[in-house]
């Protein structure tokens, strides 16, 4: 059964009956390890779900904990009973836009951003153009000189959290079949993402080529769009299973050997398409969805690559550790770059605060988790930060502006790119 058949909204029983109360969640909790609350904790938070699910109302106070949640998914990891938290955190906050607790404001803006901005790439393109011009006439680098931002105030330090457009922008790509380098070994699509189009443009062109360097075809099916993981984290069920069935049917022509996504985030909202719409087209996507670093640590890897003399450090993306249970593949690519050193952190696998548009929403809590994620960064002793997940790029390079030593953040798949530029 599709999870919007469900009569009530919220999370289900036999998941909320799964959660033992042990506490070992405790620790994977960034907002329990910060805040020392039970009520912000995951334990805390199933307790309050299901007194809710038992009847109990929703309050300010409930909406206020499960808004706090980063739904980073590392108690999931830590969990010995496969309590299913990100299902359950997503039901949560279905259940609260199910009964309209949000101000006529927020639903406004709520709506202008995810039914409209996020699905259109003309809006998207305009905006990006936009926050070009602001940029390349200079405009941005003298507000910040002249510290108008902190004058700003809280709108401000959003703005600094921005990214940069990045032209020409890949929508232009959408649609095109790149050819592989060499003989052709794999047919892959590419999922080119929704706002990564505008402000992450190289990283999809960079994606393109590596694939392109391993032997792969890489299709960019045209009738493609966001994958509503943004959706399905704030409990905008409905869009999200829209986006879902749009990209099941785009996907659906051409016998593909991986569907292949660079974004952590995206990626593990794509192999739960499955469960989300409940249809057998939809699984048969699920099981085709790869991450880049999945895909190329699973195959013979083009080891024709230039020396990249640095130190590098691997932040993991909470949706590729702990959503998908993929930690050693991004490791393996990195460790087979000639020239470079790989130098672990402290908490590599605890969220940086990024976490879809937490850093938005939950600013303050966001900036406390980045000043100590760049902690452990510093003391690494690393010239690269590496991630995997684009959201992350965004908020480790706020991280450096603000806390760094000029390191430079990088996609896994940027790096190899690099080396095999080098080569």
């Amino acid at each position: 059964m599709a999870v919007s058949e469900k009569e009530n909204p919220g999370p289900r029983q036999f998941d909320l009956d799964k959660c033992v109360h042990c506490g070992l969640c405790l620790n994977a909790c960034p907002t329990y390890r910060d805040l020392g609350l039970e009520a912000d904790s995951p334990r805390g938070r199933i307790y309050q779900m299901a007194q809710v699910a038992a009847g109990a109302p929703i309050t300010r106070s409930y909406i206020e904990h499960i808004d706090l949640c980063l739904a980073c998914r590392g108690c999931e990891s830590a969990c010995p009973s496969g309590v299913p938290y990100g299902r359950m955190v997503e039901d949560a906050r279905a259940g609260i836009e199910a009964q309209a607790h949000r101000g006529p404001m927020a639903r406004r803006l709520r709506s202008f951003v995810f039914e409209r901005l996020l699905q259109s790439p003309r809006m998207l393109s305009a905006a990006g153009a936009a926050l070009y011009l602001y940029e390349a006439s200079g405009l941005k680098l003298l507000t910040r000189g002249l510290g108008m931002m902190h004058m700003l105030g809280r709108l401000g330090d959003l703005v600094e959290l921005a990214p940069s457009a990045e032209p020409p922008f890949f929508f232009s790509q959408i649609g095109a079949t790149f050819p592989a380098e060499g003989q052709r070994r794999y047919s892959v699509a590419f999922v080119a993402g929704c706002i990564a189009n505008v402000a992450f443009a190289r990283l999809n062109e960079a994606t393109v080529r590596v694939l392109q360097k391993n032997g792969c075809q890489v299709v960019v099916p045209a009738q493609q769009g966001c994958c509503g993981a943004l959706h399905l984290h704030s409990g905008l069920r409905g869009e999200a299973e829209k986006l879902a069935r749009r990209n099941v049917e785009a996907f659906s022509e051409g016998a593909f050997d991986a569907i292949v996504t660079n974004a952590a985030g995206c990626g593990s909202t794509l192999k739960e398409y499955g469960a989300l719409l409940g249809t057998g087209a939809a699984r048969d996507f699920s099981v085709r969805v790869r991450d880049v670093t999945e895909f190329l640590a699973s195959i013979e890897l083009n080891s024709h690559m230039g020396a990249l003399n640095a130190t590098a450090t691997y932040q993991d993306s909470c949706h590729l550790a702990h959503g998908q249970r993929i930690r050693t593949a991004p490791r393996k690519l990195l460790a087979a770059v000639p020239g470079l050193t790989v130098r672990e952190m402290r908490g590599a696998d605890l969220c940086c605060g990024s976490a879809g548009i937490y850093n938005i929403t939950q600013n303050e809590m966001s900036m406390r988790l980045l000043a100590e994620k760049m902690e452990a960064v510093n003391a690494a002793g690393a010239e690269i930060i590496a991630t995997a997940n684009p959201g992350c790029i965004l908020q480790l390079r706020a991280g450096v502006r603000m806390h760094g030593k000029q390191q430079r953040v990088m996609h896994v798949v940027e790096v190899l790119d690099e080396a095999y530029r080098n080569g």
